[in-house]
């Protein structure tokens, strides 16, 4: 069976200025979404899983799901603030999304095989998804063994602003061994990396540390653990009105407990991507940097 793709698209792209995920960054307006689905179905992925917010359907559905009519099956589920198991409510003035493993765990209707998990506003590379799919393919027929894809924090940060991370320790096996969210990442003066801790300190970080930029694999057990670990988080934070549930949570959970296994994957891909509008025409340019070394086509969809 062939493993699926689960594109988080649900957030509206506030710093960004506008709906992101629908911005054109190829010669034909082709959306950074595009080329991961593009490079999705050369590796050998059967279907997309689009995880979008109602306000945008019927937009979203004209302008990206068209394109990839009878090229792979395609799947749209929703996120929404009350999409909340049993004897949970969204408390009153929350508007922010419960984060990005509420979201995946939106999937888990439409999943029954092994899967990957990325952003839909971030630039992973063909070999990237090649990697991830040859993983997820190994794992068919197994529970408990995950996997991501790891890009060295350096050549991850935006010139235009601060960006959030998940800081990666990997042990003697290359097995993930901790990983820890850090936000408001951005080079001082002097060229360091500094961030927020979880807790509010601030760090400093060097430039090879891996980092998650969200590109994971995992088997369907998933969905069991997050649904649990959901309803512990909601009982504790549920009343808050930013706290939010990751996927970095969720993982650090489970291998901090041995339940599972999380193999830490090498690739030639380097990441890009666009979290302001300043980020665009650089983005912009590496696109066709790609297409003048025949690595993609002009026209992805013709």
């Amino acid at each position: 069976m062939k493993p699926t793709l689960v594109i988080l698209a649900a957030g509206m792209g506030s710093r960004y200025g506008g709906l992101k995920q629908l911005d054109g960054i190829g010669p034909n307006g082709e959306t950074i979404m595009d080329y991961s689905v593009y490079d999705a179905i050369r590796a050998g992925f059967g279907k997309i899983v689009f995880i979008i917010r109602h306000s945008f359907e019927q937009e979203f559905r004209t302008q990206v799901l068209s394109k990839y009519k009878d090229r792979i099956a395609v799947e749209v589920v929703f996120q929404e603030l009350n999409s909340l198991p049993e004897g949970f409510v969204c408390p009153e003035g929350r508007e922010k999304p419960w984060g990005t493993n509420h979201a995946v765990m939106m999937a888990a209707n439409v999943v029954n095989e092994p899967f990957a998990v990325i952003n839909a506003d971030d630039f992973y590379g063909s070999d990237s998804f090649v990697v991830l799919s040859k993983f997820l393919q190994s794992v068919e027929h197994s529970s408990n063994h995950y996997c991501m894809v790891s890009y060295l924090l350096g050549n991850t940060l935006s010139e235009n602003g601060t960006v959030s991370r998940g800081e990666c320790g990997v042990d003697k096996d290359n097995h993930l061994a901790t990983i820890n969210e850090r936000t408001k990442i951005a080079r001082d003066a002097n060229g360091k990396i500094h961030c927020l801790s979880e807790d509010g300190e601030t760090l400093t970080l060097l430039e090879d540390t891996p980092v998650s930029m969200n590109m994971w694999g995992f088997t369907p057990d998933y969905f069991n653990y997050s649904l649990k670990s959901f309803i512990r988080f909601l009982s504790e934070r549920g009343t808050e009105l930013k706290s939010e549930f990751y996927i970095p949570t969720m993982v650090n959970e489970l291998i901090s407990t041995k339940t599972v296994v999380c193999d830490v994957l090498k690739t030639n891909s380097h990441w890009f991507g666009v979290t302001y509008h300043e980020d665009k025409p650089v983005t912009i340019a590496r696109i066709k940097e790609l297409i003048n070394k025949g690595l993609y086509p002009e026209q992805l969809w013709k």
